[in-house]
C-alpha cells in the first residue's frame, strides 16, 4: 500500500479547517503558511495565510481517496488527465523549506511539465569579500512542474549582509 501526495481542491477560506479535520483523522496533511508582513498605519503586522488559496497537499493510498473526498469542506482532488494528480515528494520537501527560509512569497502559473524535476529558477547571486555580502539579485525563484508553479521571495537584502543562508543559498555555494 504506496502512499502518494495529492492535492486536495477545498472550499474557499477552507484550507485550515481541512488540514485541521485531516490531522484529527490522522491523515498526513501539509497546508503551506504564507507570512506576510503588512503596514499598517505605525507598525508593521506578521499575517500568516495559505500559500495556495483553496488547496491542502495529502499523503494518502488510493484506497483511502474516497474517504477524503466526503470529508466536509472537501470538494474534490485535483485531476491530472483523468486521474487524481500525484505530487513528487521531491516537490513537497521543496515547497516546505521554501516556507522555512522565506516569508512574503508570491506564486506565479507557469506551464505544466511534470517530466521536469523542480529547480532554482533564478538564484541570487553572492560574492563574498572579507566580511561583506554582496547581494546580487534580490529574489530567489523556486520551479514546481508537477503543480505548475513558481514559487518567487523577496530576500531581505540586511539579512543578506549579516549573512544568513536559506537552504537554497547554502545548496547554491556547495555546487
Amino acid at each position: 500500500m504506496q502512499k502518494n501526495w495529492y492535492l486536495v481542491y477545498t472550499k474557499p477560506k477552507c484550507e485550515k479547517k481541512v488540514s485541521a479535520l485531516l490531522t484529527k483523522k490522522k491523515i498526513e496533511n501539509f497546508c503551506p503558511q504564507n507570512r506576510k508582513q503588512i503596514q499598517q498605519i505605525r507598525k508593521n503586522k506578521l499575517v500568516i495565510e495559505p500559500l495556495f488559496n483553496s488547496y491542502v497537499f495529502v499523503r494518502i493510498s488510493e484506497e483511502k481517496i474516497l474517504d477524503v473526498k466526503q470529508l466536509e469542506n472537501v470538494l474534490n482532488l485535483v485531476y491530472w488527465k483523468g486521474v487524481p494528480a500525484i505530487i513528487k515528494d521531491e516537490e513537497i520537501n521543496i515547497i516546505m523549506n521554501f516556507i522555512n527560509d522565506h516569508q512574503n512569497i508570491r506564486i506565479e502559473k507557469t506551464s505544466v511539465d511534470v517530466e521536469d524535476s523542480p529547480k532554482v529558477v533564478d538564484p541570487p547571486a553572492y560574492s563574498i569579500d572579507g566580511h561583506i555580502l554582496t547581494l546580487k539579485n534580490t529574489s530567489v525563484k523556486v520551479n514546481l512542474p508537477s503543480l505548475g508553479y513558481i514559487l518567487i521571495a523577496e530576500i531581505d537584502r540586511e539579512e543578506s549582509i549579516l549573512g544568513r543562508q536559506t537552504t537554497f543559498s547554502k545548496e547554491l555555494s556547495l555546487q
